[in-house]
Protein backbone atom coordinates (compact mmCIF):
# COMPACT_ATOMS: atom_id res chain seq x y z
CA UNK A 1 0.00 0.00 0.00
CA UNK A 2 1.37 3.50 -1.05
CA UNK A 3 0.47 6.73 0.51
CA UNK A 4 -0.83 6.15 3.89
CA UNK A 5 -2.03 7.62 6.78
CA UNK A 6 1.86 7.11 7.96
CA UNK A 7 1.98 7.01 12.26
CA UNK A 8 0.59 10.18 12.83
CA UNK A 9 3.49 11.92 14.46
CA UNK A 10 3.75 15.82 15.17
CA UNK A 11 5.93 17.25 12.18
CA UNK A 12 9.39 17.81 12.48
CA UNK A 13 11.61 21.18 11.76
CA UNK A 14 11.64 22.42 8.30
CA UNK A 15 14.10 20.06 6.12
CA UNK A 16 16.55 22.36 5.42
CA UNK A 17 19.75 19.78 5.19
CA UNK A 18 20.73 16.09 4.39
CA UNK A 19 23.52 14.12 5.36
CA UNK A 20 24.19 10.68 3.88
CA UNK A 21 26.26 8.64 6.23
CA UNK A 22 27.58 6.20 4.34
CA UNK A 23 28.41 7.42 1.04
CA UNK A 24 29.27 4.67 -1.00
CA UNK A 25 27.75 3.60 -4.07
CA UNK A 26 24.07 3.97 -3.38
CA UNK A 27 24.69 6.77 -0.57
CA UNK A 28 26.30 8.80 -3.26
CA UNK A 29 23.85 8.36 -6.44
CA UNK A 30 20.77 8.94 -4.12
CA UNK A 31 22.51 12.08 -2.28
CA UNK A 32 23.78 13.35 -5.85
CA UNK A 33 20.72 13.03 -7.68
CA UNK A 34 18.89 14.76 -4.43
CA UNK A 35 21.33 17.50 -4.37
CA UNK A 36 20.99 18.10 -8.45
CA UNK A 37 16.70 18.07 -7.48
CA UNK A 38 17.62 21.18 -5.55
CA UNK A 39 18.55 19.51 -1.66
CA UNK A 40 21.09 20.50 0.50
CA UNK A 41 23.07 17.71 0.87
CA UNK A 42 26.37 16.61 2.36
CA UNK A 43 28.01 13.32 2.41
CA UNK A 44 30.32 10.98 4.82
CA UNK A 45 31.89 8.10 3.92
CA UNK A 46 35.34 6.34 2.95
CA UNK A 47 38.69 8.22 1.93
CA UNK A 48 38.87 6.24 -1.71
CA UNK A 49 35.61 7.87 -2.82
CA UNK A 50 36.72 11.49 -0.78
CA UNK A 51 39.68 11.44 -3.34
CA UNK A 52 37.91 10.82 -6.10
CA UNK A 53 34.99 13.17 -6.05
CA UNK A 54 37.63 15.75 -4.88
CA UNK A 55 39.63 14.88 -8.39
CA UNK A 56 36.37 14.57 -9.94
CA UNK A 57 32.96 15.53 -8.89
CA UNK A 58 29.42 13.38 -8.96
CA UNK A 59 28.96 12.15 -12.48
CA UNK A 60 25.55 10.19 -11.97
CA UNK A 61 23.49 8.23 -14.59
CA UNK A 62 21.16 5.49 -15.55
CA UNK A 63 19.83 3.18 -17.94
CA UNK A 64 17.31 5.42 -19.41
CA UNK A 65 20.19 7.63 -20.26
CA UNK A 66 19.68 10.44 -17.46
CA UNK A 67 22.52 12.08 -16.61
CA UNK A 68 23.82 15.04 -14.03
CA UNK A 69 27.30 16.16 -12.95
CA UNK A 70 28.73 18.07 -9.99
CA UNK A 71 31.74 19.87 -9.65
CA UNK A 72 34.29 18.49 -7.13
CA UNK A 73 33.45 22.63 -5.12
CA UNK A 74 30.01 21.69 -5.14
CA UNK A 75 29.98 18.16 -3.32
CA UNK A 76 30.77 18.04 0.08
CA UNK A 77 31.75 15.17 0.89
CA UNK A 78 33.99 14.05 4.21
CA UNK A 79 35.33 11.39 5.89
CA UNK A 80 34.34 12.32 9.66
CA UNK A 81 31.08 12.86 10.62
CA UNK A 82 31.06 16.61 10.74
CA UNK A 83 27.86 17.52 9.08
CA UNK A 84 25.98 14.87 11.78
CA UNK A 85 24.58 17.58 14.05
CA UNK A 86 23.45 20.19 11.73
CA UNK A 87 21.42 17.30 9.73
CA UNK A 88 17.37 17.44 9.77
CA UNK A 89 17.53 14.63 7.67
CA UNK A 90 19.80 11.53 8.01
CA UNK A 91 19.99 9.18 4.67
CA UNK A 92 21.70 6.11 6.35
CA UNK A 93 23.56 3.77 3.63
CA UNK A 94 26.35 2.01 5.63
CA UNK A 95 26.69 -1.88 4.98
CA UNK A 96 24.28 -3.24 7.59
CA UNK A 97 27.31 -4.80 9.70
CA UNK A 98 27.82 -1.17 10.39
CA UNK A 99 24.47 -0.48 11.77
CA UNK A 100 25.60 -0.44 15.27
CA UNK A 101 28.46 1.59 14.54
CA UNK A 102 26.63 4.44 12.77
CA UNK A 103 24.14 4.45 15.59
CA UNK A 104 26.91 5.33 17.93
CA UNK A 105 28.10 8.02 15.86
CA UNK A 106 24.52 9.07 15.15
CA UNK A 107 24.19 9.19 18.75
CA UNK A 108 27.54 11.44 20.16
CA UNK A 109 27.39 13.65 16.82
CA UNK A 110 23.72 13.86 15.72
CA UNK A 111 21.48 16.26 17.02
CA UNK A 112 18.17 15.07 18.94
CA UNK A 113 15.30 15.26 16.75
CA UNK A 114 16.61 14.55 13.70
CA UNK A 115 15.22 11.66 11.03
CA UNK A 116 17.20 8.79 10.05
CA UNK A 117 16.36 6.69 7.30
CA UNK A 118 17.52 3.24 7.03
CA UNK A 119 18.44 2.80 2.85
CA UNK A 120 20.05 -0.97 4.04
CA UNK A 121 19.07 -4.18 2.65
CA UNK A 122 17.43 -6.36 5.36
CA UNK A 123 15.19 -6.65 8.08
CA UNK A 124 16.96 -6.11 11.37
CA UNK A 125 19.00 -2.69 10.76
CA UNK A 126 16.00 -0.78 12.03
CA UNK A 127 15.41 -2.75 15.43
CA UNK A 128 19.22 -2.06 16.18
CA UNK A 129 18.80 1.93 15.48
CA UNK A 130 15.72 2.23 17.59
CA UNK A 131 17.40 0.19 20.69
CA UNK A 132 20.46 2.31 20.24
CA UNK A 133 19.08 5.38 19.44
CA UNK A 134 16.02 5.15 21.56
CA UNK A 135 13.60 8.11 21.75
CA UNK A 136 16.02 11.16 20.56
CA UNK A 137 15.75 10.50 17.08
CA UNK A 138 13.06 9.56 14.33
CA UNK A 139 14.00 6.13 13.31
CA UNK A 140 12.15 5.34 9.58
CA UNK A 141 12.51 2.29 7.25
CA UNK A 142 13.58 2.55 3.89
CA UNK A 143 14.20 0.86 0.82
CA UNK A 144 16.09 0.62 -2.44
CA UNK A 145 15.13 -1.31 -5.23
CA UNK A 146 18.17 -1.00 -7.41
CA UNK A 147 22.15 -1.69 -7.88
CA UNK A 148 24.60 0.94 -8.78
CA UNK A 149 27.66 0.92 -10.00
CA UNK A 150 30.85 2.84 -9.26
CA UNK A 151 32.88 3.29 -12.64
CA UNK A 152 35.74 5.09 -11.12
CA UNK A 153 36.44 8.78 -11.36
CA UNK A 154 33.29 9.98 -9.46
CA UNK A 155 30.91 8.01 -11.68
CA UNK A 156 28.01 6.16 -10.47
CA UNK A 157 25.09 4.80 -12.67
CA UNK A 158 21.81 3.11 -11.81
CA UNK A 159 21.49 -0.10 -13.51
CA UNK A 160 18.64 -1.06 -12.42
CA UNK A 161 14.58 0.45 -12.66
CA UNK A 162 12.76 1.46 -9.46
CA UNK A 163 11.94 4.41 -7.01
CA UNK A 164 13.55 4.73 -3.30
CA UNK A 165 10.49 3.91 -0.51
CA UNK A 166 10.13 4.95 2.78
CA UNK A 167 7.84 4.86 5.45
CA UNK A 168 5.07 7.96 5.37
CA UNK A 169 5.24 10.36 8.07
CA UNK A 170 5.48 14.29 8.21
CA UNK A 171 8.89 14.14 7.86
CA UNK A 172 9.40 12.18 4.53
CA UNK A 173 6.47 13.81 3.26
CA UNK A 174 8.78 17.18 2.72
CA UNK A 175 11.24 15.18 2.10
CA UNK A 176 9.39 13.81 -0.92
CA UNK A 177 7.81 16.84 -2.01
CA UNK A 178 11.17 18.52 -2.11
CA UNK A 179 13.27 15.70 -4.62
CA UNK A 180 10.05 15.38 -7.06
CA UNK A 181 10.76 14.10 -10.19
CA UNK A 182 14.41 12.21 -10.56
CA UNK A 183 15.95 8.67 -10.08
CA UNK A 184 16.10 8.93 -7.04
CA UNK A 185 12.59 9.73 -6.46
CA UNK A 186 11.02 9.16 -3.10
CA UNK A 187 7.60 6.69 -2.73
CA UNK A 188 6.10 6.29 0.56
CA UNK A 189 4.15 3.72 1.87
CA UNK A 190 2.57 2.87 5.29
CA UNK A 191 3.61 -1.09 4.95
CA UNK A 192 7.45 -0.68 4.96
CA UNK A 193 7.91 -3.92 7.29
CA UNK A 194 5.60 -5.99 4.42
CA UNK A 195 8.10 -3.82 1.35
CA UNK A 196 11.48 -4.63 3.31
CA UNK A 197 10.35 -8.75 3.15
CA UNK A 198 8.94 -8.58 -0.12
CA UNK A 199 12.38 -6.81 -1.44
CA UNK A 200 14.29 -9.14 0.64
CA UNK A 201 12.20 -11.85 -1.38
CA UNK A 202 14.17 -10.12 -4.68
CA UNK A 203 17.23 -9.91 -2.89
CA UNK A 204 17.89 -13.36 -2.57
CA UNK A 205 19.13 -13.22 -6.43
CA UNK A 206 22.36 -11.21 -5.38
CA UNK A 207 23.81 -13.87 -3.90
CA UNK A 208 23.30 -15.70 -7.05
CA UNK A 209 24.63 -13.67 -8.45
CA UNK A 210 27.77 -12.90 -6.75
CA UNK A 211 28.28 -16.75 -6.66
CA UNK A 212 28.17 -16.53 -10.48
CA UNK A 213 30.70 -14.29 -11.37
CA UNK A 214 28.63 -12.65 -14.25
CA UNK A 215 27.19 -9.16 -14.73
CA UNK A 216 23.01 -9.76 -13.75
CA UNK A 217 22.05 -10.04 -17.14
CA UNK A 218 24.47 -12.98 -17.91
CA UNK A 219 23.02 -14.92 -14.57
CA UNK A 220 19.91 -14.36 -15.71
CA UNK A 221 19.84 -15.74 -18.27
CA UNK A 222 20.82 -19.11 -17.07
CA UNK A 223 18.07 -21.31 -15.92
CA UNK A 224 20.19 -23.44 -13.27
CA UNK A 225 21.30 -19.98 -11.68
CA UNK A 226 17.63 -19.30 -11.34
CA UNK A 227 16.38 -22.99 -10.54
CA UNK A 228 18.53 -21.96 -7.23
CA UNK A 229 17.29 -18.79 -6.90
CA UNK A 230 13.72 -20.02 -7.25
CA UNK A 231 14.24 -22.61 -4.29
CA UNK A 232 15.50 -19.99 -2.18
CA UNK A 233 12.53 -18.32 -3.06
CA UNK A 234 9.92 -20.55 -2.19
CA UNK A 235 11.79 -21.65 0.60
CA UNK A 236 11.46 -18.12 1.99
CA UNK A 237 7.60 -18.02 1.11
CA UNK A 238 7.33 -21.11 3.31
CA UNK A 239 9.11 -19.76 6.17
CA UNK A 240 7.12 -16.15 6.27
CA UNK A 241 3.76 -18.29 6.00
CA UNK A 242 5.05 -20.42 9.46
CA UNK A 243 5.80 -16.94 10.71
CA UNK A 244 2.59 -14.84 9.96
CA UNK A 245 4.38 -12.50 7.69
CA UNK A 246 2.97 -10.76 4.16
CA UNK A 247 5.66 -9.97 2.21
CA UNK A 248 4.50 -6.60 -0.04
CA UNK A 249 4.43 -6.82 -3.58
CA UNK A 250 7.73 -5.05 -5.22
CA UNK A 251 7.85 -4.50 -8.41
CA UNK A 252 6.17 -5.80 -11.49
CA UNK A 253 5.95 -9.47 -9.74
CA UNK A 254 3.63 -10.56 -6.87
CA UNK A 255 5.88 -12.46 -4.04
CA UNK A 256 4.39 -15.88 -4.62
CA UNK A 257 4.77 -15.70 -8.57
CA UNK A 258 8.15 -14.84 -8.30
CA UNK A 259 9.56 -18.45 -7.63
CA UNK A 260 7.83 -19.47 -10.73
CA UNK A 261 8.51 -16.80 -13.16
CA UNK A 262 11.95 -16.65 -12.16
CA UNK A 263 12.44 -20.75 -12.58
CA UNK A 264 10.54 -20.77 -15.54
CA UNK A 265 11.47 -22.11 -19.06
CA UNK A 266 14.53 -20.12 -21.01
CA UNK A 267 12.20 -19.67 -23.88
CA UNK A 268 9.79 -17.86 -21.55
CA UNK A 269 11.87 -16.05 -18.95
CA UNK A 270 14.13 -14.80 -21.83
CA UNK A 271 11.48 -13.34 -24.13
CA UNK A 272 8.39 -12.57 -21.84
CA UNK A 273 9.62 -11.54 -18.66
CA UNK A 274 13.12 -10.30 -19.16
CA UNK A 275 11.98 -8.30 -21.95
CA UNK A 276 9.89 -6.11 -19.44
CA UNK A 277 13.06 -5.95 -17.02
CA UNK A 278 15.08 -2.72 -17.48
CA UNK A 279 18.43 -3.98 -16.26
CA UNK A 280 21.56 -2.57 -17.54
CA UNK A 281 24.21 -4.24 -19.50
CA UNK A 282 26.70 -3.70 -16.78
CA UNK A 283 24.46 -4.05 -13.46
CA UNK A 284 25.86 -6.40 -11.03
CA UNK A 285 24.40 -6.90 -7.38
CA UNK A 286 26.33 -4.89 -4.34
CA UNK A 287 27.01 -8.34 -3.48
CA UNK A 288 29.20 -9.40 -6.23
CA UNK A 289 30.45 -5.46 -5.42
CA UNK A 290 31.51 -6.75 -2.89
CA UNK A 291 33.40 -9.98 -2.90
CA UNK A 292 34.85 -8.06 -6.20
CA UNK A 293 36.29 -5.58 -3.59
CA UNK A 294 37.55 -8.05 -1.09
CA UNK A 295 34.95 -7.14 1.40
CA UNK A 296 32.57 -8.82 3.58
CA UNK A 297 29.06 -9.20 1.86
CA UNK A 298 25.76 -8.30 3.57
CA UNK A 299 24.59 -12.15 2.95
CA UNK A 300 24.01 -12.43 6.81
CA UNK A 301 20.92 -10.25 6.08
CA UNK A 302 19.30 -11.21 3.41
CA UNK A 303 19.78 -15.64 2.99
CA UNK A 304 20.80 -15.02 6.53
CA UNK A 305 17.60 -13.15 7.91
CA UNK A 306 15.80 -16.20 6.27
CA UNK A 307 17.83 -18.62 8.31
CA UNK A 308 17.46 -16.77 11.42
CA UNK A 309 13.62 -16.54 10.98
CA UNK A 310 13.45 -20.32 10.93
CA UNK A 311 15.87 -20.90 14.21
CA UNK A 312 13.86 -18.66 15.70
CA UNK A 313 10.17 -21.14 14.37
CA UNK A 314 12.09 -24.27 15.61
CA UNK A 315 12.71 -25.33 11.74
CA UNK A 316 15.87 -25.36 9.28
CA UNK A 317 16.21 -23.57 5.94
CA UNK A 318 18.93 -25.60 4.23
CA UNK A 319 18.73 -24.01 0.98
CA UNK A 320 19.18 -20.34 2.21
CA UNK A 321 21.82 -21.74 4.78
CA UNK A 322 23.59 -23.55 1.89
CA UNK A 323 23.52 -20.46 -0.10
CA UNK A 324 25.47 -18.51 3.12
CA UNK A 325 28.10 -21.25 3.42
CA UNK A 326 28.90 -21.11 -0.39
CA UNK A 327 29.39 -16.85 0.21
CA UNK A 328 31.38 -17.14 3.01
CA UNK A 329 33.57 -19.55 0.62
CA UNK A 330 33.77 -17.33 -1.62
CA UNK A 331 35.24 -14.74 0.92
CA UNK A 332 37.26 -17.10 1.48
CA UNK A 333 38.54 -16.90 -2.13
CA UNK A 334 36.40 -19.94 -3.78
CA UNK A 335 35.95 -19.00 -7.26
CA UNK A 336 32.52 -18.55 -9.31
CA UNK A 337 30.49 -20.98 -9.74
CA UNK A 338 28.93 -22.35 -13.08
CA UNK A 339 25.41 -23.30 -13.47
CA UNK A 340 25.44 -26.40 -13.26
CA UNK A 341 27.66 -26.82 -10.21
CA UNK A 342 25.94 -24.30 -8.45
CA UNK A 343 22.29 -26.15 -8.66
CA UNK A 344 24.32 -29.31 -7.55
CA UNK A 345 25.74 -27.20 -5.19
CA UNK A 346 22.85 -26.04 -3.13
CA UNK A 347 20.00 -28.38 -4.67
CA UNK A 348 21.59 -31.40 -4.96
CA UNK A 349 20.58 -32.61 -8.87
Amino acid sequence: MVAGPGRGRLPGPRLSRVTVLGAGSIGCFVGGCWQAAGLDVSFIGRPSFDRDIADHGLTLSDYSGWAASLPPDRVDYRTRPDTLASADIIALCVKSGATADAAREIATNGRPGTTVISFQNGISNVDVLERLLGDRFTVVRGMVPYNVAYLGDGRFHKGVAGVLYAEDCPETRSLAAAIGQSPAALKLSDDMLGIAWGKLLINLNNAVNALSGRTLIEQLRERDYRRVVAACQREGLRLLRRAGIEPAKVGAVGPGLLPWVIGSPNWLFRNIFMKSWKIDARARSSMADDLAAGRKTEVDYINGELVKLADRLGIRAPVNGRIVELIRNAEGGAPPLAPAALRAAVLGN
